[in-house]
């Protein structure tokens, strides 16, 4: 696997998000806080779920060390993503965080139901979103500790 700079291993993170602003401003952001992080973008919940089961058109794509999922998106919604990953052998330790607009109690209920590993609502300003995504490298790529990835069986 090839090093990123600063002699870390690249940090693949999947963004699930339909929303153009929100994508680019996760890109922008990731580059500037940590430069090991290799994040790969699909806009609805079919291709979410191709590119994790390496299905047509992702075939090299690599597993994830890490999920941000959007709860309201097209074609397959991020509650059924969810279900879908938690409930995959392969798939199901990867960390998966909501990252949505709702701040609906049943949502984050549900998620919760769901298994997410966390529920977080997108702020509408600009430097709370830009300081949430640092959080959110500072802990989930930073400090905590993922699990190894491994191949599908």
């Amino acid at each position: 696997m090839k090093v990123a700079p600063e002699g870390r291993m690249p940090l693949h993170v999947l963004l699930v998000e339909d929303s153009p602003g929100d994508v680019l401003l996760m890109q922008e952001t990731f580059r500037d806080v940590n430069s090991s992080v290799r994040l790969h973008v699909v806009n609805d919940g079919t291709q979410a779920m191709s590119f994790l089961r390496r299905g047509p058109g992702y075939a090299d794509a690599p597993r994830p060390d890490f999920i941000l999922l959007d709860l309201n998106l097209p074609k397959m919604d991020g509650r059924q993503v969810l279900v879908e990953i938690k409930n995959d052998e392969d798939l199901k330790t990867i960390p998966t965080v909501i990252l949505t607009t709702s701040e609906a109690e049943a949502d984050v209920v549900k998620a919760y139901q769901l298994q997410t590993n966390c529920y977080l609502c997108k702020p509408m300003q600009l430097h709370e979103f830009e300081s949430l995504v640092r959080s959110i490298n500072d802990f989930w790529l930073v400090r905590a500790r993922l699990p190894q990835a491994r191949e599908p069986s």
